[in-house]
């Protein structure tokens, strides 16, 4: 269906590919003209203005993240692949459980407050360290070379290592896992066949393998890292720790996909920015202590790496918009959209070094559901940035290299890679 605006109608499909290699403009119509848009032919309403998006992360009760209390129906096609992905997961590994980001109170809070133990501030700082010196190592691997993809050899490598040692995993095996988690993301992404999503599937479910043994063995010798908290911390309202079907939802979800995958896109995102914004990157350069903490927040609000996520709808609801959103709907969050509001944020497009309140944009959620992982991922993206401005003297696009195209994907903003050159500072 098509949503009637003024004299004409609107038919934005954010499923396109062409759409999601640069929404922004499609975002200023829906918040201009259909601030909640319904998708042509789907159950799917799209909030897109800032104040919309932040009442439907507050009002967890009209909108929960499970469909379990609402009139929501799925379509039958839907229902007969959840079916089979289900069975597959069965049969061949462990079903994974509902994430963190899918449960709703009671639940949710209980097993929050387990991660939040396992990432609270002093085990953030006892990391930082480590990822300070991961970055300059890293750049160093190449610096001498004056050229990089940046994406295969930076972005990536940078979150990932730092998650995956702090998630048991070997140095040498951090490929392969981003190889399962690059299942994940792609089979969250709402953009593939059955056929593909069950490839991903069996991706999945390598890795299950792969860490059950970890799981197991920190049940018999735990230690200070994450992960044995995760394996090991009781839930005191559930009287036990996580379980394999939820320590195998977790591993993907919100510490690998959701500790790595979105730090790295922030960090080719900004990169991108500074080559294209000369202006932007001289500033920084000049005074990096004072303009860094603001820079990241800009990346997040302007590239916003999660772009939306899914909530469910229990009963109707108007939004201050003036949109109302009816019993059953599933609702699709466009963080991105939100923070490109020109209600909210003046001139929105542009990277300002002193905007008032940078972090006051929705590139970590907010309410409940606020990313436990933000203060890690800034202080990746901090790291990430300082040692690119320490090393670089200037960088540019290597000419005829990239195509700077996305990665197809409802949910989160991927750029595939991103070929630069640099001139090395001098020392």
């Amino acid at each position: 269906m098509t949503t009637k605006t003024g004299n004409h109608e609107l038919n934005i499909n954010l499923f396109d590919p062409e759409t999601q290699h640069c929404p922004y403009d499609a975002y200023k119509v829906l918040r201009d003209e259909a601030p909640v848009y319904r998708m042509p032919g789907t159950d799917i309403y799209v909030v897109s203005r800032y104040d919309d998006v932040r009442q439907v992360l507050l009002d967890t009760q009209s909108f929960p993240s499970s469909a379990e209390d609402t009139p929501y129906r799925a379509n039958t096609d839907n229902i007969e692949r959840i079916q089979k992905v289900a069975a597959r997961f069965q049969e061949k590994g462990w079903l994974p459980a509902p994430t963190l980001g899918g449960r709703d109170d009671p639940n949710h809070k209980q097993m929050r407050a387990m991660f939040n133990e396992a990432f609270k501030p002093s085990r953030i700082q006892e990391i930082d360290p480590l990822v300070e010196n991961l970055a300059y190592e890293l750049i160093d691997q190449f610096i001498d070379d004056g050229r990089c993809d940046f994406v295969k050899q930076f972005a990536v490598p940078l979150p990932l290592f730092i998650i995956g040692e702090q998630m048991g995993a070997k140095r040498e095996d951090m490929w392969q896992i981003k190889r399962w988690t690059d299942a994940f993301f792609q089979r969250i992404s709402m953009m593939l066949n059955e056929e593909q999503e069950m490839e991903m599937v069996d991706r999945e479910i390598e890795a299950q393998h792969y860490f059950q043994p970890v799981f197991e063995r920190l049940r018999a010798n735990p230690n200070d890292s994450l992960i044995s908290v995760l394996v090991n911390t009781v839930i005191e309202d559930w009287g036990r720790p996580l379980n394999d079907n939820e320590l195998h939802a977790e591993m993907m979800a919100d510490t690998f996909v959701g500790g790595s995958e979105t730090t790295t896109n922030a960090l080719a995102a900004g990169i991108k920015l500074l080559i294209e914004n000369k202006d932007i990157w001289q500033q920084l350069k000049s005074d990096p202590e004072q303009y860094m903490k603001t820079f990241v927040e800009e990346v997040l609000r302007l590239e916003s790496p999660v772009q939306s996520l899914m909530r469910f709808c229990a009963r109707d609801t108007e939004l201050p918009s003036g949109g109302v959103i009816p019993a059953g709907g599933l609702v699709n969050i466009r963080y991105a959209a939100a923070n490109r509001d020109e209600r909210v944020f003046e001139c929105p497009e542009k990277i300002d070094l002193q905007r008032p309140k940078a972090g006051a944009h929705m590139g970590f959620g907010s309410g409940k559901h606020h990313c436990l992982g933000a203060p890690l991922a800034r202080r990746e993206l901090i790291w990430g940035f300082t040692a690119v401005v320490d090393r670089f003297e200037d960088m540019w696009f290597a000419p005829g290299k990239s195509d700077f195209s996305y990665h197809p994907h409802f949910l989160l903003r991927s750029l595939k890679e991103l070929h630069i050159e640099f001139e090395p500072r001098k020392k």
